[in-house]
């Protein structure tokens, strides 16, 4: 059958009607999620947007030995694959980082096409120093203004980034609704910052603002932001959620007007999640200045939302514990071509025709491997009720001069050295949001997911120095 795949960066789980949140307004996904299988237990693999989007393209656990970088020449992509079976496969996005640079994520594809603008990528050169609200408490100003360079002719709702892309991947599916096998994989950067949804977006949550207007806030402890700057910041994001929501509204519509909801799976997903203020971070990992550090991967981080609607199937919710490899192998699956041999992902189509729901034993979420436990790069493990954060021993790194590499620009960077210890677990069951760490109560929970860890470890063939550097559970 036809497949369409849409991934949304950065769109938290919890801020969808379909995952149990009675704010924000997503009717769209919400009517999707009715007609689909809600998997309530997806989890990402490799973090953050690029590494996942490798393991997206080749259904690999690809931070076991890469890094935010190209896709490699001898990556297998599904979109080669599915072409040289016949499939007419067609790539459209606005997240930059996997266009620009010689990334070539779309390599393979019968066709691709770049919505050009978003965050920092060089689409424009006026206005020259457009102003920057709160700059100091903004990410990276540079970036931002390049990205208001990008937007500073757009008025209508009609200009803004998931409107056009959606608008893209729909006009493709009127021109080629009648090829006889498709691929169409659409990728949209939004709800990652900046957060400038139209106003009215925003107005849905928030009336009359009294918070400063940060559109691309630090990533640090959140304790740099006042309590009103936080709920603007939220209130900011959730316009983004509802302005995804209505433009893959858009495009789902378009997929029934066209004639081809009969024999089109539809697959709506995402990389990961975001820290708005949860845990005292702000982000999803901590830059300050010259310093940078990655922060555990929590649970409103690595848990992400994934719903597919395959004609034929009964629409239902399931436990099944997944992750984004899979829904690589679950393509294959569902276009009836065989899965190269270097995937790990396992197909979820059994759990599509409810033929089961015991599906992975435990979920493993990462930031690359590649530099070792002394680069403080986490893991997290999930198994049953239980949530290990695994970094090693905070006592492990270096003190001053120590040097970490910044993994999207690939610069050194002083190893900020934060307090918290290496290792956290939680209990998902009696503490959904993971407030309270319980590892010194469990040292034997603790002690047995980590083993299950190094176990998963092997078994995806990490190699072996990045295990080595995995086998310390200090304290335990």
């Amino acid at each position: 059958m036809n497949i369409v795949l849409i991934y949304s960066d950065t769109m938290r789980r919890d801020h969808i009607g379909a995952y149990g949140n009675d704010w924000i307004h997503t009717p769209n996904l919400d009517k999707l999620a009715s007609e689909s299988v809600v998997f309530d237990r997806a989890y990402t693999s490799s973090f953050p947007t690029v590494p996942n989007r490798h393991d997206l393209l080749t259904g690999r656990f690809t931070f076991t030995y890469f890094e935010w970088s190209p896709l490699p020449a001898d990556a297998v992509s599904v979109g080669e694959v599915l072409k040289e079976n016949g499939f007419l496969t067609m790539m459209i996005g606005d997240t930059p980082h996997i266009f620009k640079g010689g990334y070539n994520f779309q390599r393979g594809f019968s066709a691709w096409k770049w919505v050009r603008g978003q965050e920092n990528d060089n689409a424009w050169t006026y206005p020259f120093e457009p102003e920057v609200a709160s700059a100091q408490k903004t990410r990276r100003p540079a970036s931002l203004r390049q990205h208001l360079r990008n937007v500073h002719r757009r008025y209508w709702e009609e200009e803004y980034f998931p409107a056009i892309t959606m608008r893209e991947a729909a006009r493709w599916l009127e021109e080629n609704r009648k090829a006889e096998n498709f691929l169409l994989y659409v990728d949209t950067f939004d709800p990652h910052e900046p957060w400038d949804p139209p106003a009215h977006y925003r107005e849905i949550y928030e009336k009359n603002p009294t918070g400063a207007d940060i559109v691309y806030p630090k990533y640090d402890f959140a304790d740099y932001l006042t309590d009103e700057e936080i709920k603007h910041i939220r209130a900011s994001y959730a316009g983004e959620v509802t302005l995804v929501d209505t433009w893959v509204g858009y495009l789902l519509r378009r997929i029934e007007e066209l004639g081809l909801a009969e024999d089109t799976a539809v697959i709506f997903t995402t990389d990961h999640g975001f820290c708005l203020g949860e845990h005292n971070f702000m982000g999803k990992s901590l830059i300050r200045g010259d310093q940078s550090c990655h922060i555990p991967l929590w649970d409103v981080i690595s848990h992400i939302p994934l719903m597919i609607r395959v004609p034929g199937a009964r629409p239902r919710r399931t436990d099944a514990l997944v992750q984004t490899p899979d829904t690589t192998a679950t393509i294959y699956d569902l276009a009836g071509v065989k899965a190269p041999p270097t995937v790990q992902g396992l197909s979820l189509v059994p759990v599509l025709e409810n033929t089961r729901d015991e599906h992975r034993e435990l979920a493993v979420s990462s930031s690359s491997l590649i530099h070792g436990v002394g680069a403080r790069r986490f893991s997290t493990v999930t198994r049953g009720k239980w949530q290990l954060i695994y970094g090693g021993d905070k006592y492990e790194y270096a003190g001053a001069g120590a040097s970490t590499v910044d993994s999207v620009r690939r610069t050194e960077k002083a190893l900020y050295k934060p307090d918290e210890p290496g290792i956290e677990l939680y209990d998902l069951a009696a503490d959904p949001a993971g407030e309270k760490d319980v590892a010194r109560e469990n040292p034997q929970v603790v002690r047995d997911l980590h083993a299950k860890y190094v176990e998963f470890l092997k078994a995806i063939d990490t190699p072996p120095e990045s295990i080595e550097n995995r086998l310390r559970l200090p304290g335990f």
